[in-house]
């Protein structure tokens, strides 16, 4: 049965995102809210609304393992396997803003999650305040950003979102809620669960299914983009999901409550920066990301998992 409501939390979770997503970005079309804006912060958000939902379900029930490592896992997952694999179909160019702007703010923000992590040993109220006052300066950023390139003619047309009904707007967030929310329940109690049977550690459950779980519809679209040569800022869309997991996730989790660190926690951290600079290097100077360069990325992953497994 766990295993059961697993699955069917994850469904849940990315189901839920799917519908909050298009009921709340038809309101702000009707609210005259322009299409840009739409796409920088809610359709932005809707792709870490499952980690959120977990990590804060995590954070709330004291599972600190969870909560941590949902939101690392993820962005270590994101960052070795989505784009390794993606880059074992094709070649994945990477845009100079990624490179000079996304990428050293990701590093960045895992570094500064190191720092308010290890001191103490608790990312507090306060932590999260800094972490969600970084996160909308950040938001402001790309905001200012795509509307400069766009007044420049460097971007393309906004993309529009369709316009529903309101009494589907209506059933659509709320029922995208509902399932955020007991997804989340049941990723979290199920995970627990399946911790305590074998003996393994919310941590390593948090690292392995839940982030597996979490950033499975960024590994299925991406690699579907891959197959048809189509990944042009596929590398810059997980650099941002990235951002958003640490300052967005972890940021309102430690906000509603506190999140206590072991040590196990500051080094998952510590491999995120590490993996971050290597892409970072693949990356600096073709601006791409090469096959061989994605098999080196997939075999650290998996050096890593065989390390957190029998540590």
């Amino acid at each position: 049965m766990e295993y059961v409501l697993l699955v069917l939390g994850f469904v849940l979770l990315i189901k839920g995102a799917d519908f909050f997503v298009e009921g709340s970005s038809s309101v702000a079309k009707r609210l005259r809210v322009p299409s840009l804006i739409i796409g920088m912060t809610i359709v932005a958000m809707g792709t870490s609304l499952p980690e959120c939902a977990v990590s804060i379900r995590a954070a709330l029930a004291h599972n600190t393992g969870v909560a941590v490592g949902n939101a690392v896992g993820s962005n270590i997952f994101n960052l070795m396997v989505v784009c390794g694999v993606c880059s074992l179909f094709c070649v994945m160019p990477v845009s100079r803003e990624t490179l000079k702007r996304d990428f050293p703010l990701s590093i960045l923000a895992a570094i500064a999650l190191l720092g308010l992590g290890y001191m103490g040993m608790t990312l507090g109220h306060i932590d999260g305040a800094i972490l969600l006052g970084a996160f909308t300066g950040f938001l402001i950023w790309m905001i200012q950003s795509a509307r400069k390139a766009r007044a420049n003619g460097e971007a393309g047309e906004d993309e529009e979102y369709k316009i529903r009904p309101v009494w589907q707007c209506v059933i659509f967030i709320v029922g995208g809620a509902v399932a955020i929310k007991y997804g989340g329940d049941f990723v979290v109690n199920s995970a627990s669960k399946i911790a305590d049977n074998f003996g393994m550690s919310p941590n390593l459950i948090g690292l392995t299914i839940v982030a597996f779980g979490t950033s499975l519809p960024e590994l299925v679209t991406s690699v579907v983009a891959a197959k048809k040569k189509e990944v042009d800022m596929a590398l810059g869309n997980v650099i941002g999901s990235n951002i958003f997991n640490i300052l967005l996730v972890l940021g309102v989790a430690s906000a509603i409550c506190p999140i206590q660190f072991k040590m196990e926690n500051i080094i998952d951290i510590t491999v995120l920066v590490a993996v971050s600079i290597l892409v970072l290097i693949f990356c600096w100077t073709k601006q791409k990301l090469v096959r061989w360069e994605g098999i080196v990325m997939l075999l650290v992953y998996a050096g890593y998992m065989g390390y957190i497994c029998v540590r």
